[in-house]
Formats: C-alpha cells, sequence, structure tokens
C-alpha cells in the first residue's frame, strides 16, 4: 500500500504550543493511520519501570540516581520507539503514560526537567517525521470524583502529562491530545466545570472516550459539547454498552459522525478499536483485530488496541486496509 499523506511543519512550530501541523494529501482519498499503543509485542519496544515500593526503600541520593537513570534510559527507548513507528511506516504513536514514573513530585519533575533537551529533540525527530504523539493518562485520573482530593490528584497527573508533552514541544491542542474517561458515572455537571476551570496546557489537549458501563457514547457527547473538548468514540465499548451484537449497527456510524462534529478540525479525529477477547461483547481485547466497523473506513486516526501490537497492525493493514483502498 502507497501511502498518501504528507505532514507538513514549520520550522519554529517548536517554539510555538499553540501552533497547528499542516495535513495535506496527495489527493482526496484519506487512508486511515492505525495507531500504536505503547509498546510493542517484539522486545523492540519497551520501557523500563520502576514501582513506589522499590523507591522508597532507598535513601534520597539512591532515589535521584535512579529516577535519572531510569529516564535517560526511557529517553533513550522512547527514541527508538519513534524509529521503530517510522520503519514500519506508523504515523500515530500513543506514549505511555507510565513513561517517567514520580514526575508528579518534586524530585522526579527537578530530573526531568534537566533533561528538557532530550525530550525537545525528540519531539523534534517525531514531528518533523510526521507521527502523532498522543497520551492516555491512567485510571486513576477521574476528574468527576466527589472526592476533591482525587480531582485535585487527577490534575496534579495531568499537569504533570503536560509539561512532558511541553518539554516535547508538542501542540497545545488536540492534536497532540490527552485522552481520559468520564469516570464517575451520572457526574457529568461536576465533570464539565471541573474541565471548563482545567489550565490551558491540558484543557486544550483534553479528550474524552466513551466506555463500557458508566458513560455511553451519548452522555459522553453531550460533555464533550458542554465542555468545548473533542470526544474519542470507541466502537467496542460503544457495542458493549448497548448490548449489540455487530459493529455495523447504525448507531455506530451516526454516533461516530457526531463525535466527528467535536473536532474543529475534522481530519484530526481519533477513534479506537478493538476486539472481545473470548466473545464479542468481552471487554478484553483480544490477540488481533478481526472485525472492523465498516464506518471506520473513512476515519483519519485509529488507535489499535489489540495485545498483538504492531503484529495486529500489520495483519489489519492486509486484510482491512488494503482490500479497502484498492
Amino acid at each position: 500500500m502507497t501511502h498518501n499523506t504528507l505532514y507538513l511543519f514549520s520550522p519554529e512550530s517548536q517554539l510555538d504550543f499553540n501552533y497547528q501541523p499542516l495535513i495535506m494529501t496527495q489527493n482526496l482519498t484519506l487512508i486511515p493511520e492505525l495507531g500504536l499503543v505503547c509498546i510493542t509485542a517484539s522486545p523492540e519496544v519497551r520501557f523500563r519501570a520502576l514501582t513506589r515500593k522499590r523507591l522508597l526503600q532507598l535513601t534520597i541520593p539512591e532515589q535521584e540516581k535512579t529516577l535519572r537513570t531510569l529516564y535517560t534510559e526511557n529517553l533513550k527507548r522512547l527514541n527508538q520507539a519513534v524509529e521503530f513507528c517510522v520503519r514500519e511506516n506508523i504515523h500515530l504513536y500513543r506514549l505511555s503514560s507510565a513513561l517517567f514514573p514520580f514526575a508528579d513530585e518534586p524530585m522526579g519533575m527537578t530530573i526531568l526537567l534537566e533533561l528538557a533537551q532530550q525530550l525537545e529533540l525528540i519531539g523534534k525527530q517525531a514531528n518533523s517525521l510526521g507521527i502523532r504523539l498522543v497520551l492516555h493518562p491512567d485510571q486513576f485520573v477521574v476528574l468527576s470524583s466527589d472526592r476533591p482530593e482525587v480531582i485535585e490528584n487527577s490534575i496534579k497527573i495531568l499537569k504533570t502529562h503536560a509539561q512532558i508533552l511541553d518539554l516535547l514541544g508538542l501542540p497545545r491542542s488536540p492534536w497532540s491530545l490527552m485522552n481520559i474517561h468520564g469516570g464517575k458515572s451520572d457526574r457529568s455537571q461536576r465533570l464539565i466545570q471541573v474541565i471548563q476551570d482545567l489550565p490551558d496546557e491540558i484543557r486544550l489537549r483534553l479528550t474524552l472516550e466513551n466506555d463500557e458501563y458508566a458513560y455511553s457514547s451519548e452522555d459522553i457527547l453531550e460533555v464533550c459539547h458542554a465542555a468545548k473538548i473533542p470526544m474519542v468514540f470507541d466502537a467496542h465499548h460503544h457495542v458493549i454498552h448497548e448490548h449489540l451484537d455487530s459493529y455495523d449497527h447504525p448507531s455506530v456510524a451516526l454516533m461516530l459522525a457526531e463525535a466527528q462534529k467535536t473536532w474543529a478540525i475534522p481530519e484530526w479525529q481519533l477513534v479506537h478499536i478493538s476486539n472481545g477477547d473470548k466473545s464479542f461483547s468481552d471487554s478484553k481485547h483480544s490477540d488481533y483485530i478481526q472485525l472492523m466497523p465498516d464506518s471506520y473506513k473513512t476515519v483519519p486516526w485509529i488507535e489499535v488496541e489489540a495485545k498483538q501490537k504492531e503484529l495486529a497492525i500489520a495483519q489489519l493493514r492486509k486484510n482491512w486496509l488494503d482490500l479497502i483502498h484498492q
């Protein structure tokens, strides 16, 4: 398959968090970009980790040394991830939310700021190669919680992720999105208010995704319109929540189209796809993607949530992408 999308970035864009990457196509046929999520099935893209228990067993000087070593190593591995995406013609990559553990603590952020130049270089490389970098913070981010301390900690985590994206030189826009779920059900008004009060470095990048249980596609769509942020549509979450037996149920195409309206730049719309592991409605991800919504044929950006990662992308290109764009 011949890739038909050109990505043009202005040289000064790294210094302007409000810059907008320009997307141009060689023809009017839009080929969906299939995105890699965090790591590879092969050992090529993996990151070092560190538990809080292990960190607290160390003295303060040992903690600093350990974090500096880990951050430096994970920066090298992030650069390798970008290089891997280039080799595999992958133009969408979801950063791991655990790339720099404890960066939300003063010691971690101090060390991370020491590595600002290396982060900027990696961000420049990704941009120059046309690789879109996005992020999905972990499940501890709940902006609709009944507990103020949970919301406060969630914002703290998001601020750290936003600062990492800033250090990478990525725009404060949904191009470099931070995607989260709605959290506590039936808390839409609280969620909207919290989002509206977020600092720009978070709010301008924030997107919301429908989930299987708490927030339906319609629920999240309403929140996104009220909060004026984009919606990331997940077809598998939708069919589970609505108890459907097909990705081609009319409501899938309808909600996909409605979600697109929340994107100020429709060409930036991003969606997720996964298949159930043991059954169609299983929330656990399968190794590969065997079923795709027919409506996804015209979606510009698709994150592939499958356990076999790059192998699932390769299979999907062969069995789906090449066939629909012959």
